[in-house]
């Protein structure tokens, strides 16, 4: 409180074949569509562009996830990666990998929201197009949950994770409330309390006031039994729909450590 042949061809391909063709797209859409300019490398040496292991605090948060299944030891990742390090603005890439459906998608962090907002106006309808996968994408305004945030220990206002992580849960409620009305301050402690709970960085929808946040649980079962569990009792109680996503955050270590994820230093 993310066609690559016919009916006809996809019959004469096996499971794996589909699934090379599968990331071959993703790389080619997304070396498409990229606009190169500073690297991490060159961010650093500008104060307003630094990432946040530079101590800069993100301006806006990216969610999105690709209505797609595709293991996550067969994503192209690392080609990704290389673009995406040369994308402006951008301080870090957390990979998301759904659990049960193995869906591919990523947590992302902007200096600002103009180049957020171009990021997810410009590149991700591309590449969705490329990988005819219908795309779920979202905008937060990450200024407006600093305090809060900091306050759950969200690696990205100067929280360190106790552990590494091994689930990740997204959560949104369909709500319109300005974060400065928000309950979180209620809220915080009761989720204090969630078991294996390593972190929470809070959410403001931008446009929407939609309320949500990333949680952080050091297992699997924790992050379902809070998810499953604890959290639509929440969104009864606001009388709200809601939902909730589940990701494996063991098998996006690596490419997530690439990026800069501030949930594994």
């Amino acid at each position: 409180m993310n066609k690559y042949e016919t009916p006809d061809d996809c019959n004469s391909l096996s499971h794996r074949e589909m699934l090379t063709s599968m990331a071959a797209t993703i790389v080619v859409a997304m070396t498409g569509t990229l606009v190169t300019h500073r690297s991490f490398a060159q961010q650093s040496g500008n104060n307003n562009e630094m990432n946040i292991m530079g101590n800069v605090f993100p301006g806006t948060f990216v969610y999105s996830e690709f209505q797609i299944s595709l293991p996550f030891d067969q994503a192209p990742w690392r080609d990704i990666n290389k673009q995406l390090q040369r994308r402006r603005g951008l301080l870090s890439k957390t990979w998301l990998a759904g659990t049960g459906n193995q869906s591919l998608g990523g947590f992302y962090a902007f200096d600002s929201l103009e180049n957020a907002r171009q990021f997810v106006t410009g590149e991700l309808p591309g590449l969705a197009k490329n990988l005819g996968a219908a795309p779920s994408s979202r905008l937060f305004d990450a200024s407006l949950v600093k305090e809060a945030s900091r306050d759950m220990g969200s690696p990205f206002f100067g929280g360190v994770l106790s552990q590494a992580p091994g689930a990740f849960v997204y959560t949104e409620v369909q709500v319109s409330v300005p974060f400065g009305k928000a309950p979180w301050r209620k809220r915080n402690p009761v989720l204090k309390q969630q078991p294996g709970l390593l972190a929470k960085t809070w959410f403001s929808g931008l446009n929407t006031q939609t309320l949500g946040g990333i949680d952080v649980f050091d297992s699997l079962a924790n992050a379902r039994r809070f998810a499953l569990e604890d959290f639509p009792k929440t969104a009864r109680r606001l009388g709200a729909a809601f939902e909730t996503r589940i990701f494996d955050a063991a098998v996006t270590e690596k490419a997530s450590r690439q990026m800069r994820s501030p949930f594994y230093v």
